[in-house]
């Protein structure tokens, strides 16, 4: 597995819609070997959830920060609360690309803790992930500040595409119902 680098990234970028909705900071001089995503949308979480052999339901969330609708809004992580965020950017993984983040230092440094995992090749859409305010203050952020840092590694070999149905973003199970949904 090689990671990709900044002229690759570029490239493909322009050529296959890599991650669209990248700050001008990004498209111009980013920093590392890969790119800084922005939070796009915060939503908090209530009721309880299920994790099953087959079957699944994930809590109830209500959107509470959107940058589309609220710009550069700041808005307060509460003490020991966790969250669930989305970027404003979307990615369009090609079949031999699989992509890791990392919390960007100024969270961890300030008590807040990203739950981040891999994308998958053939994910397609907006990137979703847990936050958590680990400390007994607030936290303040403002909506399209800079959170974590995602970068590209080939797959070598056969590999399967993604298939889940988290595609396209979905943040959710679905909450009209209140009914577990079966696991492709």
């Amino acid at each position: 597995m090689a990671i990709l680098g900044i002229s690759e990234l570029h490239k493909l970028v322009k050529s296959k819609k890599l991650v669209e909705g990248l700050s001008d900071r990004e498209l111009q001089n980013p920093e590392g070997a890969g790119f800084d995503l922005r939070i796009g949308e915060l939503y908090e979480l209530s009721g309880s959830g299920f994790l099953g052999v087959t079957d699944r339901e994930t809590p109830k969330i209500k959107l509470i920060a959107s940058f589309a609708k609220d710009g550069e809004k700041k808005i307060t992580l509460k003490p020991n609360t966790y969250y669930l965020m989305g970027t404003i950017e979307k990615v369009n993984l090609t079949d031999n690309l699989v992509a890791l983040m990392r919390p960007r230092t100024t969270l961890f440094r300030s008590g807040v803790h990203l739950l981040l995992g891999q994308v998958a090749p053939g994910y397609k859409g907006q990137l979703n992930f847990g936050m958590v305010n680990l400390r007994p203050v607030p936290f303040y952020l403002e909506m399209g500040s800079r959170v974590v840092h995602i970068q590209f590694f080939t797959v070598k070999g056969r590999n399967n595409l993604y298939r889940g149905q988290w595609q396209h973003g979905r943040v959710t199970t679905k909450q009209t119902t209140r009914q577990r949904e079966r696991q492709v």
